[in-house]
Formats: structure tokens, C-alpha cells, sequence
């Protein structure tokens, strides 16, 4: 591939390209700024977590994140914002609003990447022993002026946990209920069904109305293709979510990863692409399992090598789930000037151009950004890495190679934001 000689750098701009990915991560996160008679400050401090989250969070970098077992509390929903999400530099992470109908001390919530996303609506989809939520987003996409956009539903639920036919009646019942409202609220839609199940195998009850409904445009699909009877068994080691450690401390599960309670099943449409959102073959993981600690703590020997190590370390320091995670190809084009950042960006440069692309723009800080050139096809033609100055910084970029057409100038910061100019060569 040729390089090409750019003498400039830009600025951290949001993602775009003709075919944009998201990342979705479900993360019980064990009592999150909740102190019990069990989890305490001492065994599960709220300012430990945020150092281990932060460096799971920069792993993952997910654009939505919903996770279980969260206070009540909407400051805790905030400190965890500001605190975790919206530091190092990133500043695009928001929250959705709080609300409760089961008063549950232990609560979802979501938390979503608003260069690419606005949340639509918040629902409680059912409150029966704890309340199930429904977040409806859709996608910064450039033609939603004209009312066209690709929209995701994540419903959000932590069943009741426990053994026995008592408890899995709980869970089947919340389960009916969840799958009742949405047969009233939208029968097909880009659906992600999320959350820690506390389903042992899946022929439990609940699990089954989820993916058997009987109103087949409404069924779920597991992306995993991996049903049986998960608790315990080795043959499902690779899909155990639940513990991370062999040993509890009070407020951790231990009992080591022998566990599939953590979810995100799909809606048809979702994998099969007919709503602008299919999910990416093979991008489903659990984050941390290697498949080589089947009853025993993931980072015991062999050495756990799917994680860095300091992401392992916080695996286990947070929770005793793991994250699950996949991702979601966007057939839309994201909308440049719909972005809420706070800093101000100031781009020019002549369009269209001919032998010679030169303009400017203003930075506030210096970054790292990638330069790349598409044709329309998405196919790269030029790229190539430069470090930015703060201030005013002048672009000189050679076109005299490039044939007259249709092009794509794409920019990318380190955290993998982008962004898209379009560009007519002459």
C-alpha cells in the first residue's frame, strides 16, 4: 500500500465510516456503591472498583454498556459516569435517566457512546421481584432528518437467583412478563435481551420463553449456539460466566467459573441484518475466559492469556461475573455535525480539489491521529499516522496519484473514535 505525505494533524473526532461498529458489553457488577451486611467497604470499596472498571472499560471500550446489580441511588449512576467512564480523555460516555417501580436496593442500568447514540426511551418493562428495563436508542445516522435511522431496543434484567422449582418459577415469570410487553410495544425490532439470567441450563423455564415465545416474530436467538445444561459442565467451560474466583471474600461468589448466568440474546433481525443492525459472526465473548479454568479462579495456572494481565487482575477484583460482549454492524453512515462534544472544531480546506488537498484546522491539544483515504466502495487507498500540534495546524496531502472520483477522508484518535469527510478529486 502507498503512504501518503500529510503534513498536519487534526483532532479526536467522532466515529463515522460507510459501515460503522458498535461494541455491546453486559457486566453484573456485584453491589456497586452498596453496602451490605456482606458487601462492604472493606471487601468490595467503591473507589477499588473504579480503578478496576476503568481499566476493563479501556479494555472493552464499549459504545453500549448495561450492567446489573448497581445502587439505587442516581448518584452512584453518575459517580460511575464521572468517575469511570468520562475520564482519561473520553467525554462522550452518558447515562440513562433512573427508574424504579420495585424499589429494589440493586438495580440496571445503561450507559451509552453519544457521538453515535441518543437514547430515545426509557421503560419498565415488568417489576416483579426487581424491575426489568427497556432503553430504546438510535443511531447519529446523516439521513435522520429525513426520518430514517437504525434503532436499538436493549431490555435489561437481573432474574431471580437460586436452585429449586420455587426459584425457577421467579425467573419464568419475569420472563412472561418481559415477553408480554414487548409483544405489545414493538413485535419486531432490533432487540438485544440482556443481563445476568441465573439460568442453570437451557431448558430452565425462563430461558425457553425467551427463545420459544410463541409469537415466532418475537423469539430471541442465542448467539453462542450453545445450549445444554450448562452448571458444572465441562463442556460449556468456554461460555461459563460465573465465579471468577475459587474462593469467595465475603462478598464474592466463589466456587470458580462452572456458571453461564450472563446474556445478550439477539432479536432475528439483529442476525439476520434486515433493520440496518446485524450482529458481526463470531464477535460474542466472554471477556477473561480462556476455556482453562473450568472450577477454578480465572487466574489461577495456566496462566490466563485472553486479558492482559492487569485486565484479568480487575476481572477478578470486581465480580465474580465476567462481562459478556458483542458487536453490531450499523448499515448507516454517521451525521458529522451531530455531535455534542463541548470542544470547539474548526476544519477547512478547499472541495473539490485537484493535485493538492491543503487546509486547516484548530487543535486544543495534541493528539495521535490516523489519516486514511476511501474510495466509496470503502476500500483504503492512502493511509497514514501523525502526531498533532497544539494550535493551528496547516494540511498538505498529494492527490496527484489518485484517480478523479468520489473519495472518503477518514480520521482516527487512539480510542478509535473517527470521523468523515467527504472529498471530490478532480
Amino acid at each position: 500500500m502507498r503512504t501518503l505525505t500529510i503534513l498536519l494533524t487534526f483532532f479526536i473526532l467522532p466515529a463515522l465510516y460507510a459501515q460503522d461498529t458498535l461494541k455491546v458489553m453486559q457486566y453484573n457488577l456485584l453491589y456497586y456503591g452498596v453496602t451490605t451486611d456482606f458487601c462492604t467497604a472493606s471487601n468490595n470499596n467503591i473507589n477499588k472498583k473504579d480503578e478496576y472498571l476503568k481499566t476493563i472499560v479501556n479494555h472493552t471500550r464499549p459504545d453500549i454498556l448495561t450492567v446489573n446489580e448497581m445502587s439505587s441511588s442516581p448518584a452512584v449512576h453518575q459517580h460511575l459516569l464521572d468517575q469511570v467512564l468520562n475520564t482519561g480523555g473520553i467525554y462522550y460516555y452518558r447515562k440513562a435517566d433512573f427508574k424504579s417501580v420495585a424499589e429494589s436496593q440493586i438495580v440496571n442500568m445503561l450507559f451509552y457512546n453519544s457521538n453515535k447514540l441518543v437514547l430515545k426511551n426509557h421503560l419498565i418493562v415488568q417489576s416483579f421481584l426487581r424491575d426489568i428495563d427497556l432503553y430504546e436508542l438510535y443511531y447519529r445516522s446523516n439521513d435522520l432528518e429525513s426520518g430514517d435511522t437504525a434503532f436499538i431496543i436493549c431490555v435489561v434484567g437481573h432474574l431471580k437467583a437460586g436452585t429449586g422449582t420455587s426459584n425457577e418459577n421467579y425467573r419464568k415469570i419475569m420472563a412472561e412478563n418481559t415477553m408480554d410487553f414487548l409483544e405489545e410495544y414493538k413485535e419486531e425490532a432490533n432487540y438485544l435481551l440482556m443481563g445476568d439470567f441465573n439460568v442453570y441450563s437451557a431448558g430452565e423455564p425462563a430461558y425457553q420463553e425467551f427463545l420459544n415465545y410463541n409469537n415466532p416474530s418475537l423469539r430471541f436467538q442465542d448467539p453462542e449456539n450453545a445450549y445444554g445444561n450448562w452448571h458444572s459442565n465441562f463442556a460449556f467451560r468456554n461460555h461459563h460466566t460465573q465465579s471468577t474466583s475459587e474462593s469467595s471474600n465475603g462478598c464474592k461468589s466463589g466456587g470458580g467459573s462452572d456458571d453461564r448466568f450472563d446474556f445478550i440474546l439477539t432479536s432475528a433481525s439483529v442476525m439476520e441484518g434486515t433493520r440496518s443492525v446485524k450482529y458481526i459472526d463470531d464477535s460474542y465473548q466472554t471477556i477473561g475466559q480462556d476455556g482453562n479454568h473450568f472450577n477454578t479462579s480465572i487466574n489461577a495456572l495456566p496462566i490466563n492469556t485472553s486479558v492482559p494481565y492487569d485486565v484479568l487482575s480487575a476481572l477478578v477484583a470486581n465480580s465474580d461475573h465476567l462481562p459478556v460482549v458483542l458487536d453490531l454492524e450499523i448499515d448507516k453512515i454517521l451525521d458529522i455535525y451531530t455531535t455534542d462534544r463541548p470542544d470547539k472544531l474548526r476544519i477547512a480546506f478547499a472541495n473539490p480539489v485537484s493535485g493538492m488537498l491543503h487546509g486547516s484546522l484548530q487543535m486544543d491539544k495534541p493528539a495521535i491521529l490516523h489519516f486514511e483515504i476511501l474510495d466509496m466502495m470503502g476500500r483504503v487507498h492512502y493511509e497514514v499516522s501523525f502526531m498533532t500540534q497544539q494550535g493551528m495546524n496547516r494540511i498538505t496531502i498529494p492527490l496527484t496519484k489518485m484517480r478523479a472520483g468520489n473519495y472518503l477522508l477518514r480520521i482516527t484518535d487512539e480510542m478509535k473514535n473517527s470521523r468523515i469527510k467527504k472529498l471530490m478529486i478532480l
